[in-house]
């Protein structure tokens, strides 16, 4: 079948949605079908992709990462007269909230298509946390979509009756979470929202887990163990009892991320481990003078900032690691680190008790509470249980679910469930 795409922003830009996107495009081609992703022009270099349809469009930040495209009769055109006639599309997959949304359902409301919609964001919370006036920034969105969509949501305005508005039009909505499904049915955007996880590339996990190997033969030769980049995949050739526990932060640097709570917990434990973070962001040089001051103040724990890597670097990182620790609370729609932890054999501390509860036994222990201090109290335990030998193990053969390749699968059946019943 013949699958288009359609995004808020170029797949080659930054971010998750993107990252899951381009994934997913290349698990599709890869079952046979093929893949169109529509989305705004990017303004800086970037790699490309023959099956990318790039709209005419304006940047909408300095670095030109994101652009806008408006919807309406010209883009319409330009697509319209972009898709081969020899290659119809068969099903429209809208995979953004804006301008892209509103450009996927014109598609295929045009050519008679069925829509599945995956909903990535949570608006309202968004909304609410980058914009001065949300109320009025909601009130701008709803006129817009009317303007572009007929009215059709009886809900009272707000963000979920934007949303509604859209789902309205599908034929079916998914979600990367289940908690993030059940938001949404709750608040009256579909009755039923389907749960599909964003899903782990199967070749770089696959990459990360033969660098093991590889380190293993080399270790039993009696040769040194080879670094990859910064993510140090000795530490996993070394039994747990013989070194102090690694712990590992991975993500944006901001505050709904709760990276400052997160280090006041590393300081309240005071335990004697290693704390590895990678990324980067706003509040990087706020987190290393904490961190300096706590170590002047005598912190037993060795904290490193290990920077930006790429993403196979990353993942050999929370390979190497003895727990990924999650800190955000009620800020993702799925949380990708720790899918992408159990996927590589790493069990997580998991603050966020919606993202606990998408994960099955094992593979995770969460803090009694949201606090610091409970934050604190599970390292302090966690340490101890590592130490121990007693910290669980998973084996990465054995968690499929978390892979993409499986996920495509899922996300196949659902397609051709809706082509089915029309």
């Amino acid at each position: 079948m013949h699958i288009l795409i359609v995004t808020d922003q170029h797949a080659d830009s930054l971010g998750g949605v993107q990252v899951s996107i381009r994934l997913q495009k290349r698990f599709l081609e890869r079952a046979g079908h093929t893949v169109t992703v529509v989305a705004p022009r990017m303004h800086r270099q970037h790699p490309g992709d023959a099956g990318y349809l790039d709209l005419p469009s304006v940047p909408v930040t300095v670095d030109r990462e994101y652009s806008l495209t408006l919807p309406g009769r010209g883009t319409d055109r330009y697509i319209d007269a972009r898709i081969p006639a020899h290659a119809p599309v068969d099903l429209v997959h809208v995979q953004g909230d804006f301008w892209g949304a509103l450009i996927g359902y014109r598609f295929a409301e045009r050519h008679g298509l069925p829509v599945v919609h995956t909903m990535h964001n949570h608006m309202e919370f968004g909304i609410e946390q980058v914009v001065p006036f949300p109320r009025l920034a909601i009130r701008g969105l709803l006129w817009w979509q009317h303007r572009v969509l007929r009215k059709r949501s009886t809900l009272a305005p707000s963000a979920w009756s934007y949303l509604n508005e859209l789902a309205l039009r599908a034929d079916a909505v998914t979600a990367p979470s289940g908690h993030f499904a059940r938001l949404l049915e709750q608040k009256g955007v579909a009755p039923h929202v389907e749960v599909i996880w964003n899903g782990v590339d199967d070749e770089v996990v696959e990459q990360v887990l033969a660098r093991d190997v590889e380190g293993e033969a080399a270790g039993s030769a009696g040769s040194e163990p080879e670094l990859s980049g910064t993510a140090e995949v000795v530490g996993a050739l070394v039994s747990p009892r013989e070194r102090r526990p690694i712990f590992l932060w991975t993500g944006r640097m901001s505050a709904e991320k709760r990276l400052m709570e997160f280090l006041e917990a590393v300081r309240l434990a005071d335990a004697d481990a290693e704390y590895r973070l990678y990324g980067g962001g706003l509040l990087l040089a706020k987190a290393r003078a904490f961190v300096e001051r706590a170590e002047a103040a005598g912190l037993r724990s060795t904290v490193r900032f290990m920077g930006k890597v790429p993403y196979a670097d990353s993942l050999a990182g929370i390979r190497a690691a003895d727990a990924l620790v999650q800190t955000s609370i009620g800020f993702e729609t799925q949380g990708m680190t720790v899918f992408e932890a159990a996927a590589v054999g790493t069990p997580s501390i998991v603050s966020d008790p919606n993202i606990a509860g998408e994960l099955p036994p094992g593979v995770f222990r969460q803090p009694q509470d949201g606090s610091v201090r409970a934050l604190a109290d599970a390292l302090v335990a966690v340490a101890g249980d590592i130490r121990s030998g007693s910290w669980p193990t998973i084996v990465p053969a054995e968690a499929v679910e978390f892979r993409q390749s499986y996920q495509t699968g899922r996300m196949l059946r659902l397609y051709e469930s809706v082509l089915h019943s029309r």
